[in-house]
């Protein structure tokens, strides 16, 4: 299988999804449009990931490559192949099918506790983890449901967690690709928007690994393997 992942600010780990898709013996063609690198000006792969960044979704003056990566999700879909969105990925899958982009109005930080709904119980990728299971949150932003999408998961912070768009289109506002090492090194490199983001969770960070950072590793990879299993 041959899977474009795309690349949305300058440290990017593909953590948990680089794994399964190492698993799944798939080749990568990587896209780093925030770097002025061109986007794929048609679907050409069996599978399309798109991470997150610090930029909005709606940041189209900053980063006027958003809407062609929105129309290219939307593409993909149309075609029946697996895309994945994780954070603002998730923020531009929503955006791309008509949801609502709500800017700075659901800021979480760390491994957050996220419930699966009824339809997540029952989806293919949601039921890999538990009904309630801790995994890594960083955003601020979030978005509307676009009409027809599944709600598969939901946290106190923001509601709209996880989505399905037809048989393998998915979006996760958490990190499910965020292992202990990719936190970790999210420690290292960005000190100082951490301390912003929550103050003090540097310092309960090696507690928080040692406990809720091994159980989500754990969910993380489950999710990764059942997505890459649909391509």
């Amino acid at each position: 299988m041959r899977v474009a992942i795309v690349e949305n600010t300058r440290i990017t780990h593909h953590g948990q999804v680089g794994v399964a898709l190492h698993e799944a013996a798939a080749l990568i063609d990587l896209y780093k449009p925030w770097s002025g690198q061109p986007l794929p000006q048609s679907v050409d792969a069996d599978a399309l990931v798109v991470f997150g960044g610090e930029q909005a979704a709606t940041d189209d003056h900053t980063h006027p490559y958003l809407p062609d990566l929105a129309r290219l999700m939307a593409d993909y879909t149309a075609m029946d192949r697996p895309v994945l969105g994780i954070c603002l990925g998730s923020q531009l899958l929503a955006r791309a099918f008509g949801g609502e982009n709500h800017i700075g109005t659901a800021p979480e930080f760390g491994w957050v506790d996220v419930s699966l709904t009824e339809a997540g119980r029952a989806d293919p990728v949601l039921s890999a983890v538990p009904d309630r299971f801790p995994i890594f949150q960083w955003h601020s932003d979030t978005f509307t449901l676009p009409q027809g999408a599944l709600h598969l998961a939901a946290s106190p912070g923001a509601r709209n967690q996880a989505f399905r768009i037809g048989r393998a289109t998915y979006g996760t506002q958490f990190h499910f690709e965020a292992s202990r090492s990719v936190v970790r090194d999210w420690v290292q490199s960005f000190p100082e928007t951490i301390e912003r983001m929550l103050p003090g969770w540097a310092e309960r960070h090696d507690h928080e690994a040692a406990t809720r950072g091994i159980e989500a590793d754990a969910h993380g990879l489950a999710l990764a393997r059942a997505w890459v299993g649909l391509i």
